[in-house]
């Protein structure tokens, strides 16, 4: 009786699984990059010819529209709510830097709510946020 010796079979690694585990991985990656998405609200920038740039963190967003509602993170808030919000990031991180995003068209006397409440709580790292003129 001949033994023969039966030739190893060489291990394969499947296409077909590597595709799936590569998709589910994209959609993975696009549900975290969602995560920190910012919400903005549909508004026409005011026009500036000298912008200074100032660094994205450490910042809170407040976004004024045209007929004067105030929105923080994408939700309507109250001048009350906006005062709470700014006092606890204030707290945590003094350096913390306010941008006001408003609308062309709005009234100051609607952004002047947000001005009076950084004069009471005496914050003065703010800025305006506008877009450059002639783009």
């Amino acid at each position: 009786m001949e033994i023969r010796k039966r030739k190893k079979r060489k291990p394969m690694l499947p296409i077909s699984s590597m595709s799936d585990i590569a998709f589910l991985l994209l959609i993975f990656i696009m549900l975290i990059s969602l995560m920190n998405y910012r919400k903005e609200i549909p508004i026409e920038y005011s026009e500036a010819e000298n912008l200074e740039v100032t660094q994205a963190d450490n910042n809170i967003e407040i976004w004024v529209d045209e007929i004067g509602n105030i929105y923080y993170k994408g939700a309507i808030v109250n001048e009350r709510m906006i005062e709470n919000i700014i006092v606890d990031a204030v707290v945590i991180n003094p350096a913390t830097r306010i941008h006001i995003i408003a609308d062309k068209n709005t009234k100051y006397r609607n952004v002047n709510k947000i001005f009076e409440i950084l004069k009471l709580l005496q914050h003065r790292a703010v800025s305006l946020v506008v877009e450059e003129k002639g783009t």
